[in-house]
């Protein structure tokens, strides 16, 4: 099981003169605009309890106000809490001294902001090199990294450019290159993509995945919109209100809502696009382990089903059915053939295909599909009506 690298527990934030006069209020659960009204306090944080593990993209939601913000930047501590514990690989971020939480965020964490953030009179490469400047790294080897990071993010020959000369895209992957250059081994980025056009945040959202696969750096992420949570997010947290109403995986989250606020936010998703084969097959069954016809027929009868999968080795070769091997069977004259002679070819799938291109193959299938591993591994199968079950 992958280890937890920052720990939130029972955390709470409340802004104005003097929060910790409210919080009785607050754990009493007044609502937010009782307690505003009432003290002039606003409320941001209330419990906030959480795990995030390492090299995990942890994706943060909520609609505007819901404290999304506000959390993210108290784990670099750009905002204090009222209450609770922040533990980033067992050590406490809230006891750092200033000395200290200045190395915190120059080494471990870099931030990655929606409206870029960069710096108007420096050139891209300079940008991309700030954090290693501050490091007081050597030019050259600053440079050379910055250059290393704007080929990754695909920006080579901008270089000598400045961020006016850039388009929003553009300017995000330097404001990503730059995140990234300082090797952190947290990225914080907060609403990213959102002010980037919908073709351009696509492309934004590809670009990091592909990055993940290759870093597996710890992504905290957040964002107002449920389809870029679900296709970004390892896990997921929504955010109402200051409070959490879920944690959990993509197909946890769409699968059983927690209550009705993130009911209704996965209520219009198109759960072909998101959930993959393996989170909807059933456990394997119906795989014949013998190439004899007479034993493969009476494996067969022992269960309810009336086919079998067929296997040579680990490969899949297709589907038999008990009335095939019966006629084959009842046949006086002559050898039975190999079960493997009969077998009708038919579609595998892979575990991690998403149902929408599964659709096909599961459709046109007279049998449930089987659903084979990279290395032969049998896990499962996919019918119509499991497909039917989760869609509708």
């Amino acid at each position: 099981m992958p280890e937890a690298l920052l720990r939130v527990e029972n955390l709470y934030k409340v802004f104005g003169p003097d929060p910790h006069a409210v919080m009785p209020m607050v754990r009493e659960g007044h609502s937010k605009d009782d307690i505003l009204a009432k003290t002039g306090h606003a409320v941001g944080l209330t419990d906030i309890t959480l795990e995030i593990e390492k090299g995990e993209t942890f994706v943060v939601m909520g609609l505007s106000g819901s404290g999304k913000s506000t959390l993210i930047r108290h784990f670099n501590r750009l905002i204090e809490p009222t209450e609770g514990h922040i533990r980033y690989d067992g050590m406490d971020i809230l006891s750092l001294s200033q000395k200290d939480l200045e190395a915190f965020r120059r080494h471990k964490m870099s931030m990655v902001f929606q409206s870029f953030g960069l710096l108007p009179h420096r050139t891209v490469l300079d940008n991309v090199a700030y954090g290693l400047t501050v490091q007081k790294v050597p030019k050259a080897e600053r440079e050379a990294k910055a250059r290393e990071w704007l080929g990754t993010v695909g920006l080579v020959g901008y270089e000598d450019q400045y961020p006016a000369q850039l388009s929003g895209g553009q300017r995000q992957r330097v404001g990503l290159a730059r995140a990234l250059c300082t090797d952190p081994e947290v990225l914080l980025m907060d609403e990213a993509f959102s002010a980037l056009d919908p073709l351009i945040r696509s492309g934004m959202q590809d670009q990091l995945i592909d990055l993940q696969d290759k870093l597996h750096k710890t992504i905290i992420f957040i964002t107002h919109d449920l389809d870029e949570a679900l296709r970004l997010g390892d896990k997921i947290a929504i955010l109402k209100d200051g409070a959490l109403s879920q944690v959990g995986r993509p197909e946890e989250i769409l699968l059983n809502p927690a209550d009705d606020y993130v009911e209704a936010f996965v209520r219009d998703v198109n759960r072909a696009r998101v959930l993959s084969v393996d989170v909807v097959m059933k456990p394997a069954k119906c795989r014949l382990t013998t190439a004899n016809i007479d034993e493969a027929l009476r494996q067969m009868r022992g269960w309810k089903d009336d086919y079998g999968y067929v296997f040579h080795g680990d490969r899949y070769k297709g589907v038999v059915t008990q009335e095939t091997l019966e006629q084959i069977s009842g046949r006086s004259a002559g050898p039975s053939p190999d079960l493997h002679e009969v077998a009708q070819e038919g579609p595998t799938l892979k575990p991690g295909t998403v149902l929408q291109d599964a659709l096909t193959a599961t459709l046109e299938s007279d049998y449930p599909v089987p659903v084979v591993a990279d290395d032969g591994e049998y896990r499962g199968t996919l019918s119509k009506k499991d497909m039917v079950d989760i869609l509708a």
